[in-house]
């Protein structure tokens, strides 16, 4: 199943087993361009890392990692610890938890250089995340589709994540349900993407 148009916040793109809400585009064009433009050259982007079968595996994709506290977040056998939040950050926070009514102190940042780089399918179910808790994604930048399927069933569901967009994962989400964000040749551009995440401490 393909939803290629933004649905309103009361909308679930989960069949079962799970709760996604894309509010669409939350953010005028200009305003998306300033935070993509902020992102782009002011976020302390570092390689990803992943050790897999036993080997240490740094990714062309960027990340960074900030919050409340300097917390830490292991994922992929990899250890990060959080930055202060900055100014323009914590903007975006406000707006994301204004939106979805949820509260969240940490957030994880992802630069995509273009469409050759994407994410395999997971689930954010790491033990430093709170249980069911939500998972506010925002997008800016060249437009991706973002993908679903279930754990049991292979059922998927797909959306395209546009230039200054919400997508909301709760519930039991990443109980039942992989995503990822497959490559693609018809992108050029870069896309960042924000999850504002609740560590448990």
């Amino acid at each position: 199943m393909d939803l290629f148009s933004a649905s309103n916040e009361t909308t679930n793109l989960l069949p079962h087993d799970g709760i996604v809400n894309y509010y669409g585009i939350v953010f005028p064009k200009t305003e998306a361009d300033r935070f993509l433009s902020y992102l782009l050259n002011q976020i302390a982007w570092k390689n990803d890392e992943a050790i897999i079968f036993g080997k240490l595996i740094v990714t062309k994709r960027k990340v960074a990692w900030y919050a409340d506290k300097p917390f830490e977040y292991t994922y992929s056998k990899t250890t990060k610890t959080a930055l202060p939040w900055t100014k323009e950050l914590l903007e975006l926070k406000s707006i994301v938890e204004e939106r979805t009514g949820e509260t969240y102190n940490s957030c994880l940042l992802n630069l995509y250089h273009d469409g050759s780089e994407g994410m395999a399918w997971h689930s954010d179910a790491e033990i430093d995340l709170k249980k069911n808790g939500a998972i506010g994604s925002l997008s800016f930048g060249s437009e991706r589709k973002f993908a679903f399927k279930h754990k049991k069933t292979a059922e998927t569901v797909s959306v395209l994540l546009e230039h200054g967009s919400l997508l909301v994962m709760k519930g039991e989400t990443q109980t039942h349900w992989l995503h990822r964000l497959p490559p693609t040749k018809l992108s050029k551009k870069p896309r960042v993407n924000l999850t504002f995440r609740t560590i448990v401490e």
